[in-house]
């Protein structure tokens, strides 16, 4: 018996004035395992992030955590439950270093004062449980690589102690020996029971580090893929709508009114 995902969002809608982003979008996540969000330029996964990570609360569908129906309205209330997210952007400050980085927001204080000793044993013992490589913990993040630099990302939102880290393009612009660690961290989360949603359009990782694929097209949910039992090929039919016709959408359709039956 798999276990119970920790976030499952059913019938998620979101709408942006006349455009619908996201419509009836479904997405299990279970602890230990790696769902990829893939899909084209404006297929809605964006949008889909940002309802989870609170940034844009969906208008319509219901986010299950842990079995339980939750309200994410902002982005503190995803962090209070154990979300993650790391944008694209990273959002790193390059002139502090690498320990100001990782608690940045969520300094340690002893007496009122910064308590820099805590911080810098707590900085080396998560990097080490990640397996991360920095020469320092004390040199600015300007003078580290792109691969570093998300890594130190990605370690950031392990600060808190999430159960979901969501991880927007990890490897975009990154060369091939930087895309690799960045994978490697990737299987590292797995490891420790994280449930992970990597957004990625680079499929050579996603079937790399996945276990499911979630492929999304206008705004819908156009597939769900089991990494050992897919192929590539199938994975970008979803993407293109090579797979949407006339006859899938009758079947679809079908579908709908025996449930409603």
């Amino acid at each position: 018996m798999p276990e119970p995902p920790v976030l499952s969002l059913r019938g998620i809608s979101k709408r942006f004035g006349a455009v619908q982003a996201l419509k009836d979008f479904d997405l299990d996540v279970h602890p230990g395992e790696v769902v990829a969000l893939v899909g084209d330029n404006g297929a809605g996964k964006s949008t889909a992030v940002k309802s989870i990570a609170g940034v844009n609360p969906p208008d319509e569908g219901v986010i299950t955590w842990e079995g339980k129906p939750v309200s994410i309205n902002r982005p503190h209330d995803a962090q209070n439950l154990g979300i993650a997210t790391v944008y694209q952007d990273l959002a790193l400050c390059d002139n502090l270093d690498v320990v100001a980085n990782l608690f940045l927001g969520r300094e340690l204080r002893r007496f009122g004062v910064l308590d820099e000793v805590r911080m810098d044993q707590r900085a080396r013992e998560l990097l080490d449980t990640l397996s991360i490589r920095i020469p320092s913990v004390r040199i600015p993040v300007a003078s580290l690589s792109g691969g570093q630099r998300q890594t130190v990302a990605i370690a950031r939102s392990l600060i808190g102690a999430p159960k979901v880290v969501i991880l927007d393009e990890p490897t975009a612009a990154l060369g091939v020996e930087q895309t690799a660690e960045v994978l490697d961290l990737v299987e590292r989360l797995r490891e420790q029971g994280l449930g992970t949603i990597l957004i990625s359009h680079n499929m050579v990782d996603v079937m790399a580090v996945a276990d499911r694929i979630a492929v999304m097209r206008l705004g819908r949910n156009n597939g769900f893929f089991d990494k050992r039992s897919t192929t590539t090929e199938e994975i970008i039919s979803a993407i293109t709508g090579a797979t949407d016709s006339a006859v899938t959408r009758r079947q679809a359709r079908k579908r709908e009114q025996e449930e409603e039956r």
